[in-house]
């Protein structure tokens, strides 16, 4: 049953914060014998400085190179054997470190979040380091430089945002900046951004709130204390000027045409709005644009839109087509452009706007059902908008807004003159 337009979910969620700082998110679900631990620490891409690139996704590696109590390699093979899943990601705004194991275990977890938060200098080396790099540079290579439209992201970044923006380069970071990092720098990023009073703990599933919180207490409360970084939030970008372009020739299965926007802040009625737009333009083959390029005019393979919500001032989104083989890019470029116009003279429609809506929920929904996905939102909205709460309340909120409201956002926020555009081409021998 959908919980309706107006209503809100109710998982339990309680709070504290310890002496150090660190704060502990509990919320009971006693539904099957499993608990998820996830750390969000409120450090991504945009807290780098210039020529110190990719030191938060550097980091997503070095904290499972071992710690003061667990040998090097030794942190995922002690967790798996337990019967976890475990992982960790990095993104422009966070980086967090996530396992899902039977309750039994939920003292290893901890035990072991908390032995490399406290314990990670006194091993980090030289050698780790550079193991670690190398394994980065492999990566690059892997996702992004030896896959079709690879570099996507790069581009698309370096087009929305000024390059000393905070946001004006990728996760992955420069490989120069990655080369050229000492062992100090990388330990002074450490010391400086993971700190207990900078992360968020979530602890979610088979457990009561006390037990959590005293386990919390056990294993993070003697962990040193100091202040967290100071945030500075970049001044909104005004819109693009509808002239940034960028070409590249590339060994790619067909020719497309990326448009991309600055939005508003993630967390912002403006953005919601806007988002939905984007729903209703490009997700999914109820779409307009899957509607008109894919099945009615039959030139593009593919398409979609997608808004990338992020809380330093200025958010950005991207349409995309991808042209069939003998249809030139540029009619590809016409045709998303006419689509973006159309919004205006065509607003969305109330039945497109509550599919939008009910593709949201029906996906909130899905990942909330899930004891670590739930865990990993009340870490995400207690990290980045100080109240987990807000997980229960998303839906109400989404579907809170009108057809009035996402039509104004269009007017404003996404018009055909307020975009920068990418293409690739077919690269020919």
């Amino acid at each position: 049953m959908s919980p309706g337009p107006g209503a809100t979910l109710a998982y339990p969620i309680v709070q504290r914060t310890l002496a150090n700082g660190l704060r502990v998110v509990a919320s009971p679900d006693h539904g099957t014998p499993t608990v998820a631990v996830n750390l969000w620490y409120d450090v991504g891409s945009r807290d780098e400085q210039p020529g110190r690139t990719g030191f938060a996704h550097l980091f997503e590696h070095l904290m499972f190179q071992g710690s003061a109590h667990v040998p090097s390699g030794q942190h995922i093979g002690l967790l798996q054997a337990a019967g976890a899943s475990v992982n960790a990601t990095t993104w422009f705004d966070r980086t967090n470190y996530f396992e899902t194991l039977p309750t039994g275990g939920l003292d290893l977890a901890l035990w072991l979040e908390a032995d490399r938060l406290g314990s990670l200098l006194d091993t980090m080396t030289q050698e780790s380091l550079d193991n670690q790099r190398e394994v980065v540079k492999e990566e690059k290579r892997q996702r992004y430089d030896n896959v079709p439209y690879g570099d996507v992201m790069d581009r698309l970044i370096r087009l929305t945002f000024p390059t000393d923006h905070p946001y004006g380069h990728t996760t992955i970071g420069s490989m120069d900046d990655l080369n050229a990092a000492t062992l100090e720098d990388v330990q002074n990023f450490f010391r400086a951004h993971y700190l207990p009073s900078n992360a968020v703990l979530s602890i979610v599933g088979d457990v009561e709130p006390e037990q959590a919180f005293e386990r919390a207490e056990a294993y993070f409360g003697h962990l040193r204390s100091a202040q967290k970084p100071p945030k500075t939030t970049p001044v909104p970008l005004p819109p693009l000027a509808g002239t940034e372009r960028d070409e590249t020739a590339a060994d790619v299965p067909a020719e497309a045409v990326y448009l991309t926007w600055r939005l508003p802040a993630r967390g912002t009625r403006a953005f919601d709005a806007v988002d939905l737009a984007f729903s209703v333009l490009g997700q999914g083959q109820t779409s307009r644009l899957h509607k008109q390029l894919v099945r009615g005019q039959e030139i593009a393979e593919s398409s979609g839109a997608s808004a990338l919500g992020l809380i330093g001032g200025t958010s950005y989104g991207f349409v995309y087509g991808r042209a069939r083989d003998g249809i030139a890019v540029e009619q590809i470029e016409a045709a998303l452009v006419a689509e973006v116009d159309r919004l205006l003279t065509a607003p969305p429609t109330e039945q497109e706007l509550r599919r939008a809506q009910a593709q949201f929920e029906r996906h909130w929904l899905h990942e909330l059902a899930r004891v670590d996905s739930r865990a990993d939102a009340f870490g995400e909205y207690a990290t980045l908008h100080r109240n987990p709460a807000l997980v229960n309340t998303r839906i109400a909120e989404l579907n809170s807004l009108t057809v009035d409201d996402v039509t104004e956002a269009v007017g404003t926020l996404f018009r055909s003159d307020q975009r920068a555009t990418l293409i690739y081409r077919q690269e020919h021998a």
